[in-house]
């Protein structure tokens, strides 16, 4: 096998790989979506031998999968080596390496520029944001599946095939597989705050509405412990994720039209961090910083760390406000508002969504639907497909069959996670205010209580039943309000990300562009430099090379 490093992402593996720059569209469903059957296969494969049988598949995955080592991880392992070696017709041993999100890219780039399939770490298939996708698609790493795509047992059921066609180089490649769209970012505000300034979730039209709100939220006492201005009006990871697209979807209400990337205006690529709508926006952060609305954790922050704050049982120190991830995220912060005690009296009605705000609709039109995370299978380089066709059809054929394996991928194991028996369950039962009583008659699909936590209900594992590019076929729908209120009203308000940038320069620079941008955004919005200055700054160091860049793209 030829030694494989990601160095490669330079000149000749960019240019054999995907010779087409920016060449990928949006992952939102288009209104010509209809399911439809295999298309001719495309000729990039070397024939595959079918005498190849998988025994072993090792993946590597993050946080979206959530029934982990602590959540019944291994009963999903158990029923999915059950359920595909039952359809393959051999036996087969799933390893799961979950990684942590937090240096999840830095992992994943260890693995692979420094492993060897076979040796125990180097995976089979991995989950890859869209942003690492791109980086890693022209390298010769990842495996070519346009033809195994194409001849998926799930064609035939596909009702949002222009999620993986946009992925397709120029010339027909496919180096990767969404088997959801993408999903994005909402404003979450606690209803109990909003209750104690006064105010309705209808009143806030406007950003001078949004930044009114967040001013009462850190000068008044909406905690209600008797001390004024100890809380923050808003808290994020980060005061923009410029590492990670779509970059603006933490804090929407103050970046509004602002893309701090290269990006495709009336179809000319343009560099948005050099344009006024940035200056203007690090000004917004800048402002709010200054005026103590902005928790000053939110720097610094991780995910993890920004939500727990939010839902801490100390609200004295707390926010009213946090942008996260939609649908099945309205569940599961209101339920870790209940493991924390928090707003009690108000159970389901915790938290509520704010609608985008006026400048955000006059900009961009609604909240960011991100492009989609994939799938990827490794290229062993040994010339033959057979290895990697057998990781497809043992893996992502069977994540989409509609029915046995594709409930595991939904929800997780059966009676571990959701169940059709007959059952009543209890949670909170020690706590009158909070008890709450589950029947279900026997044939009844429901989700059950989590493992590792008998007083919360289950919501998914790994694939969003809302999300998925081919539905179940079995039925198997969860019934949970909060989730399908979620879903809906990010359906509603959302709109497709930009297309993600990918060509040679870009790929050399794009580490060291965005650690200095992220550095000059954070100076600027914590009053170190004004958003002009930050922005000169940037133009002074890497103007050129953005030009360089600009070229490359509109060239294509």
């Amino acid at each position: 096998m030829k030694k494989k490093v990601l160095s490669v992402l330079l000149a000749t593996a960019m240019v054999a790989s995907m010779a087409a720059c920016g060449n990928q569209g949006s992952t939102q469903p288009s209104a010509s979506d209809q399911p439809s059957g295999s298309n001719a296969p495309t000729e990039s494969n070397a024939p595959v031998e079918e005498d190849y049988v998988l025994e072993n598949l090792h993946i590597v995955v993050d946080g979206t999968v959530t029934a982990n080592s602590e959540n019944g991880q291994d009963a999903f392992i158990e029923q999915w080596e059950a359920a595909v070696s039952e359809r393959l017709g051999h036996p087969i041993k799933l390893t799961i390496d979950q990684l942590d999100h937090s240096d999840y890219a830095g992992t994943v780039s260890r693995y692979l520029t420094t492993g060897t399939p076979g040796d125990g770490q180097y995976p089979d298939a991995l989950i890859m944001s869209a942003s690492m996708f791109r980086e890693y698609a022209p390298t010769g790493l990842l495996w070519n599946m346009a033809d195994a795509y194409e001849n998926a047992e799930f064609q035939n059921r596909l009702t949002l095939k222009s999620v993986n066609e946009n992925m397709k180089t120029s010339s027909g490649e496919l180096y990767g597989f969404a088997p959801t769209y993408g999903n994005g970012c909402v404003t979450y505000v606690k209803q109990s705050w909003l209750n104690a300034v006064g105010k309705s979730i209808d009143d806030i039209k406007t950003f001078d509405d949004y930044y009114a709100l967040l001013k009462e939220f850190h000068d008044g006492d909406p905690d209600g412990d008797g001390t004024n201005g100890k809380t923050y009006g808003v808290i994020a990871a980060g005061f923009g994720k410029l590492d990670e697209a779509p970059f603006i979807n933490y804090m929407p209400e103050f970046w509004q039209g602002a893309y701090p990337d290269f990006y495709q205006k009336d179809g000319v690529w343009v560099d948005g961090f050099q344009e006024q709508a940035t200056i203007d926006a690090l000004d917004r952060l800048a402002k709010a910083y200054a005026d103590g609305l902005i928790d000053p954790d939110t720097e610094d922050a991780g995910t993890k760390q920004a939500r727990e704050k939010f839902f801490s049982n100390d609200q004295s120190t707390s926010e009213g406000v946090f942008t996260y991830w939609a649908g099945t995220w309205l569940r599961t912060l209101t339920n870790n508002m209940q493991k924390q005690e928090v707003d009690d009296d108000l159970g389901d009605d915790r938290l509520v969504q704010l609608p985008p705000i006026k400048e955000i609709k006059d900009t961009w039109g609604g909240y960011i639907n991100r492009e989609a995370p994939v799938w990827v299978i490794t290229d062993d380089g040994d010339g033959s497909n057979a290895r990697e066709q057998a990781i497809f059809d043992a893996l992502l054929d069977t994540m989409l069959d509609g029915d046995t394996v594709q409930t595991l991928w939904t929800y997780g194991a059966e009676d571990v996670h959701w169940s059709t028996k007959a059952e009543s369950f209890v949670t909170n039962p020690d706590d009158p205010d909070k008890k709450k009583e589950y029947n279900y008659e026997e044939g009844k699909f429901h989700l059950k209580q989590s493992p590792n936590d008998p007083n919360s209900v289950w919501s998914k594992n790994h694939l969003d039943s809302v999300l998925v590019i081919a539905p179940l076929t079995n039925g198997f729908v969860s019934d949970d309000p909060l989730i399908t209120k979620g879903n809906q009203f990010f359906t509603e308000n959302c709109v497709d990300a930009p297309a993600a940038a990918s060509c040679e320069t870009l790929t050399e620079v794009k580490s060291d562009l965005a650690k200095d941008k992220q550095t000059w955004m954070n100076n600027a919005v914590t009053g170190q430099m004004t958003g002009a200055e930050a922005v000169a700054a940037y133009v002074e160091k890497y103007g050129d090379t953005s030009a360089a860049i600009l070229a490359e793209l509109n060239a294509q």
